[in-house]
């Protein structure tokens, strides 16, 4: 296993990360645990999760294995804040209320003293960017958080914080998780080149396209019963249009024409993309994971790389797996 500063922080862990979203949503808590136990197995550390993932409960499960197992420093643990945590109007955001509230349930569901990294789910364009630093901040100086970082966030509000902080002596973002896939490569445009100018690393979500580009579907119409679009609908069957499976399945077609597996290929591609750190894996069951660990020890053929800049060329998209951002202003 590869493991990679994230960014230009002393921070490592693997090239691979552990995605949690399906931590019972629909994968059962006794398959869960072995998938996080079997990632610690193969050397991954980075395990990535949020407090609104199952309503907290894959915080828990994630919790509960790490505590059982006495395996608790072999991770690198990250969760994330914004999304609502209960009715009120602090019990969302990026604000001082619900940051310092979010972090303290955190780490109970987590039994854990610290997280590893504290990522903000979202932009909160409604709080200042230096509240929401200065929460951060103070978490970290408690000891409670030791690494910050954003997710799916513009590069122009990425970049701000990290101005910010540097202006005002607060903790700097480390790392930002953007959507990023063979599909949907707009943030090469800017986030991927303010990353690499600025020291952050990336941990992109959503590498295979939700199975589009591991060849799960003939077309639009025929969606697996047992898929994120089916199963949950809304902003995720979204992102299954007719244009993306035709262009998922060009590259599907493509690799297996020339001997490889389209799964692993779709992810060692965002892999080995300039600055990303890993890319956030979602398994479902064990053997799901167990089919992407070679991956961290994979090269991208060149062939491919080339072939792929002509199914869908940097830069662009064919899939809007920024669906969830209502920044992104972009449709398709």
């Amino acid at each position: 296993m590869e493991y990679r500063n994230i960014g230009s922080s002393g921070a490592k862990v693997s090239s691979l990360a552990l995605g949690t979203d399906n931590i019972l949503n629909p994968t059962p808590e006794d398959e869960s645990i072995r998938i996080i136990l079997t990632a610690l197995d193969a050397g991954i550390t980075m395990i990535d999760t949020a407090h609104t993932y199952a309503n907290g409960e894959a915080e828990r499960v994630i919790g509960r294995a790490l505590t059982e197992s006495g395996r608790r420093s072999e991770a690198f643990l990250a969760t994330k804040v914004h999304y609502a945590t209960g009715p009120g109007p602090n019990q969302q955001g990026n604000s001082r209320a619900h940051i310092m509230a979010a972090c303290e349930a955190a780490l109970r569901r987590l039994q854990t003293d610290y997280i590893d990294l504290y990522v903000t789910h979202r932009p909160d364009f409604d709080t200042p960017v230096e509240e929401t630093l200065g929460a951060l901040s103070d978490l970290v100086h408690q000891g409670k958080v030791r690494y910050i970082g954003s997710s799916t966030s513009p590069a122009w509000r990425t970049l701000e914080s990290v101005k910010v902080s540097e202006a005002k002596g607060l903790e700097r973002f480390i790392s930002e998780q953007p959507p990023y896939n063979i599909l949907d490569r707009r943030i090469e445009n800017e986030t991927v080149p303010m990353a690499l100018a600025h020291g952050l690393g990336l941990f992109p979500w959503s590498p295979m396209a939700m199975g589009v580009l591991a060849g799960r579907y003939a077309d639009n119409a025929s969606i697996p019963t047992d898929s994120r679009a089916s199963q949950r609908g809304g902003i995720y069957a979204e992102r299954v249009t007719e244009q993306a499976v035709i262009y998922g399945n060009r590259f599907v077609h493509m690799v297996r024409e020339a001997g490889h597996d389209a799964a692993q290929m779709a992810v060692c591609w965002v892999k080995d993309q300039p600055g990303v750190t890993a890319p956030l894996l979602g398994p479902k069951t064990v053997d799901q994971l167990e089919h992407f660990i070679p991956v961290a020890d994979m090269t991208l053929p060149s062939e491919i790389a080339d072939a792929v800049d002509k199914i869908v060329a940097p830069g662009s998209a064919v899939a809007n797996f920024h669906n969830s951002a209502t920044w992104m202003k972009m449709q398709l």
